[in-house]
């Protein structure tokens, strides 16, 4: 016989060995370049810039 746990693991243990496994939303912050909402330490994907330097050409919308 293989490992067989010895009695049924209840529904509070369960959820108390999963308690880090739950998802946390990204933080959000405000651009200082163009005022929309960004992911903290990430690039704009509004206008490019990351620490107040342009490093991704975004295109102009025609």
């Amino acid at each position: 016989m293989g490992a067989v746990p010895k009695r049924k693991v209840s529904r509070h243990r369960r959820g108390n060995r999963r308690q880090h496994l739950a998802l946390t939303p990204p933080v959000m912050v405000t651009c200082p370049n163009c005022g929309k909402p960004m992911r903290a330490h990430y690039t704009c994907k509004a206008c490019g810039t990351y620490k107040g330097r342009q490093v991704v050409v975004m295109p102009q919308p025609e």
